[in-house]
């Protein structure tokens, strides 16, 4: 099936209006998705709009309301809404730039392409992608769409634009009430060398088709395989098999960073500068994390 594009519109820059389409970049039906099942009789769940005191309504019958005070509404016909004037319905226009880096990643929301709409459009749309690689910024603008004004970052991607949709300001739960009890002292720095170590020797280019959906494509098998028996089976998951293990509560941390670089990519390793600072040391150099509290 043929990509159905999301908003068509105008990427301005400045007086250069350039015609472009916009299509999302994820695919949400690669994910497994259920159905709520009657078990009695094997037919999908299905939802009815129905009304409190009155039973089904038809479709025609219900417009949309903004609750101004409980159970008091003010309602507003599509036509109304239709008839609200937003420039951005319309037109994307990049009204500032700022680095690529500059943005914290919560921000971000939803990724989409945009595309030029003919050859035409296709000139001025290659002069921005190229203006914004080499000056190695991303444009912000506002677009209306499906009811909502988004807040947008657009930046190179391959060889077009890729446009991200980003919280407002007043989305964003501030983090201090709940980081305020994590104490700011730096950490050890013994443990901080053998921890670094370790990212380090994990380090490599991002490449996403190296991670799976292991918990899907468990999925997958399990829905093969009932298909194939019709019969429903009880399978062991590895967390039957996992029984929680006493005494385990104190972890010598550094042991555990050590063994950890020793053991990466599956083969035992030292680095010289860690098994001569390990040597000299012995023990010395250990520090044991405090239990943790059992929850109540």
């Amino acid at each position: 099936m043929a990509a159905r594009a999301m908003w068509k519109g105008q990427l301005r820059l400045s007086l250069v209006s350039i015609p472009v389409e916009l299509y999302s970049a994820t695919r949400t039906g690669a994910r497994v998705s259920f159905r709520q099942i009657h078990e009695p009789t094997g037919k999908p769940i299905r939802y009815e709009k129905v009304v409190e005191g009155h039973g089904p309504v038809d479709a025609d019958e219900i417009v949309k309301g903004f609750e101004y005070e409980k159970g008091n509404y003010v309602l507003l016909d599509p036509d109304e809404i239709e008839a609200v004037k937003l420039e951005t319905r319309k037109t994307l226009e990049l009204v500032q730039f700022v680095g690529a880096c500059e943005i914290p990643p919560l921000y971000y929301d939803k990724p989409y392409y945009v595309v030029p709409t003919d050859e035409l459009a296709e000139d001025a749309y290659r002069v921005v992608r190229d203006a914004l690689r080499n000056a190695e910024k991303v444009g912000l603008g506002q677009l209306a769409m499906r009811g909502h004004e988004y807040l947008c970052a657009i930046r190179p991607c391959g060889d077009g634009l890729l446009l991200e949709t980003l919280h407002y300001a007043d989305e964003i739960r501030k983090a201090d009430p709940l980081f305020s009890e994590i104490s700011g002292k730096a950490a050890d720095e013994e443990l901080l060398e053998v921890a670094t170590a370790l990212i380090d020797r994990k380090t490599a280019k991002f490449d996403p088709k190296t991670f799976k959906d292991h918990y899907a494509d468990a999925l997958r098998d399990l829905i093969d395989a009932k298909t194939k028996n019709k019969k429903s089976k009880r399978v062991e998951s590895d967390a039957d098999e996992r029984k929680p293990r006493g005494g385990d509560n104190v972890v010598d941390l550094m042991s555990a960073l050590k063994k950890s670089l020793e053991t990466s990519d599956g083969k035992r390793k030292t680095t010289s500068s860690t098994r001569g600072k390990s040597a000299a040391k012995g023990t010395a150099g250990r520090s044991k994390a405090a239990p943790r509290k059992k929850s109540a």
